[in-house]
């Protein structure tokens, strides 16, 4: 399975970006998608998380600035970012859980996109 992320970029405090990620490959069932971050010098950090059914869960630092969603259909999920602060920058990280056809869970990462604001 490969995750490929897309949407990064420096943008100023206040503003906005979209992320995207789309899952392909050998997938038998897609269950959780998220997204975390690492900035510089931190460990990684869980961002928000939407199951198969649409269930969403989010750290306390982005809850009211940025939405996530998914598209089943296309085995993507998206991060919607809204008032950007400085210290939102970070790399992005593309998540997802899935099941073979044994429903062994297996988990996968994408390669990350930079997000930078700027103050």
């Amino acid at each position: 399975v490969q995750l490929v992320e897309s949407g990064g970029g420096l943008v100023q405090a206040g503003e906005s970006l979209r992320l995207s990620c789309a899952a392909s490959g050998s997938i038998f069932r897609l269950d959780a998608m998220g997204w975390y971050r690492q900035g510089s010098g931190k460990t990684r950090e869980l961002v928000a998380r939407i199951t198969s059914g649409g269930t969403t869960n989010y750290a306390d630092f982005v809850k009211g600035r940025f939405t996530i969603s998914r598209d089943n259909a296309k085995n993507s999920v998206y991060l919607q970012m809204n008032s950007l602060k400085p210290e939102d920058t970070a790399v992005y990280y593309c998540n997802c859980d899935t099941r073979d056809y044994h429903l062994t869970e297996y988990t996968y990462w994408g390669q990350g996109t930079q997000v930078t604001v700027s103050s």
